[in-house]
């Protein structure tokens, strides 16, 4: 079994845990599955490799769990997973998939209305069924349905920090195939949108039998859609994910006009065809043509088609159709920012909250990145936050103190002993201001309330903007993608306030998260925001999810200078 395929069983036995109300147990699973999520290395390496204690290293994995999981490598199945279904009624846990229903709530929603499936939730909710049970009523209704469409869009689409490793282990394979000369996964993806729906994979081969054959013979391939000497389209089957797969072996000569092609946007590619048109062109995937004698004049690289149309190249990021080309012909593009542009991580938690590593080996893992950072804030979870182990006064103290001496073994990196502080539903902030005054770093985070009026929240949100001793506003919109709607403020007010107080707005690299999504980031940026791009990482692997932040930030027409982490330590630390 993949890391994946044994991450998403823990979290089934962390639901059917909870549903039959047994304490403490979801919590364990949730965490290892989280930390086996974020290995870099495959479970299945580490147990031929080290056995049961290799698997008793992985951070948060437990005595209990290392069984679990060294059952499932060995045999495929979990006995004890299959114990606890049993006591379910079947279906039920698929319940739980909606965004806000617990499994307290689909447990009811069985016992009252013997619902097992999201398509019966569906037709009792727009029934009015559901309102009636004590609990619900419409507002719950509304919720539920909300929910339903959220996850169908979700499980249409993949996100990005799903799709990419997938699309780049596909790379690397083709690449190794005799002959081949180039290989880019293009569409979306290239684009480096939040979600993709499938992977369209560019090469250019001597032989296209080698590839197609190679491509359609791998383990991961569940279905062969269509097979042919140019294009082959596969279903693979890539642990719990399913996604669609394109190859395409293209002539050297077209290799440009067709990367450029099927990068897309479509909307980006019209604007394009115009261009090409009223210059007497024709604009194809097979390249730059001329309109009346139909003689090819550029297609073999993105440059050269971009120049012939008298533009200058148009990063991927930016080919949306939002007025890049525009840009484009004044001159005024951005420089974006460059993807190895950062020089700190201001977003990290521990074992003292909800991470799965200690603090020295948060920081361990941080000195060894590429390129290297120079500054590193620690910020577990604030008191408030009972569920992540929030930190209360007395242990955010010794949190403290035991940075200052993790420091001492690192002089390379300056840490941050920083703080995740909850915004309470009051706009106060969970720690006192005089407790605040002892951090280096603190970032305020929405965790509660997610449904509050549109102007309740804008006036907490904005109160705690004002607080002299918060420097970033974390995971602006608590967006979860596909699974939970942002929660509604005013935009303009709060970034409005941000700018007003110096608080640098979050762009959160969780994958599920992505949180500035891109049109955000572009009316901040107007509004005179400046940004801090946060792993928000939970376990050392975390820490190279800055990658997708960076996409996001760059999709947002962000430049270097609008990011206060791009700074060196010396000017960072002036700034704070």
């Amino acid at each position: 079994m993949k890391n994946a395929e044994i991450a998403e069983l823990l979290y089934e036995m962390a639901d059917l845990n909870e549903m039959l109300d047994i304490q403490w147990k979801p919590m364990a699973y949730r965490k290892a599955a989280r930390a086996i999520e974020a290995l870099s290395d495959e479970l299945g390496d580490i147990y031929r490799e080290k056995g049961y204690a290799g698997l008793r290293d992985v951070p948060g994995v437990g005595e209990g769990i290392a069984k679990h999981i060294e059952e499932m490598l060995m045999t495929g199945k979990l006995k004890a997973y299959d114990k606890l279904a049993k006591r379910i009624p079947r279906g039920v846990e698929t319940l739980m998939h909606v965004m806000g229903m617990g499994p307290k709530r689909a447990m009811i929603l069985y016992k009252k209305l013997k619902i097992t499936s999201i398509k019966q939730l569906e037709v009792a909710a727009k029934a009015g069924k559901i309102r009636k049970l004590a609990g619900f009523g419409a507002k719950s209704e509304e919720d539920i349905l909300r929910g339903i469409k959220l996850l169908k869009s979700g499980q249409e689409r993949k996100v990005l920090g799903t799709a990419l490793p997938i699309a780049r282990e596909l790379e690397s394979r083709l690449k190794k195939i005799k002959g081949v000369k180039a290989v880019v996964a293009s569409g979306s993806l290239r684009r480096r949108k939040e979600s993709v729906g499938d992977i369209d994979i560019l090469t250019i081969a001597k032989s296209s039998k080698k590839i197609m054959d190679f491509f359609t013979k791998m383990s991961e391939v569940r279905h062969v859609i269509a097979k042919g000497p140019t294009k082959t389209t596969v279903i693979l089957q890539w642990g719990p994910i399913s996604i669609q797969t394109d190859v395409r072996v293209l002539p050297e000569k077209s290799f440009g006009a067709a990367l450029q092609y099927f990068t897309g946007s479509k909307e980006h590619n019209i604007n394009l065809r115009r261009i090409a048109i009223k210059k007497g062109y024709k604009l194809s995937e097979y390249g730059l043509f001329n309109s009346k004698t139909g003689k090819y004049i550029v297609g073999r690289t993105e440059q050269d088609v971009y120049k012939k149309l008298g533009l200058p190249y148009i990063e991927p990021e930016l080919r949306e159709n939002e007025g890049e080309v525009e840009a484009a012909r004044k001159g005024k593009l951005p420089k974006l920012i460059p993807y190895n542009a950062l020089r700190g991580n201001l977003h990290t938690h521990t074992k003292w909250s909800d991470g799965n590593a200690t603090t020295e080996q948060m920081v361990a893992a941080a000195t060894k990145l590429k390129p290297k950072f120079e500054y590193l804030a620690i910020t577990d979870h604030s008191k408030s936050q009972h569920i992540a182990r929030g930190l209360d006064e007395k242990r955010l103290t010794q949190h403290i103190k035991e940075i200052r001496q993790v420091q001492r073994k690192f002089p390379k990196i300056h840490l941050l002993a920083g703080s995740e502080v909850d915004i309470l539903p009051n706009g106060k902030m969970d720690y006192s201001d005089a407790t605040l005054k002892k951090l280096d770093w603190v970032v305020a985070s929405i965790h509660s309330r997610f449904k509050s009026p549109k102007d309740e929240m804008t006036k907490r949100i904005v109160k705690a903007l004002q607080n002299p001793h918060v420097n970033a506003l974390g995971h602006p919109t608590g967006r979860l993608i596909g699974s939970r709607e942002p929660y509604q403020f005013d935009l303009e007010k709060v970034f409005t306030a941000a700018t007003e107080n110096s608080v640098a707005l979050e762009i959160n690299c969780m994958p599920n998260r992505l949180d500035l999504k891109d049109a955000h980031i572009r009316i901040a940026k107007e509004l005179g925001c400046k940004f801090v791009i946060n792993t928000d990482a939970h376990a050392r692997e975390h820490l190279t999810l800055y990658e997708l932040g960076i996409a996001q930030a760059r999709r947002g027409w962000l430049e270097a200078k609008h990011v206060i982490n791009t700074l060196p330590w010396k000017r960072f630390k002036k700034i704070i």
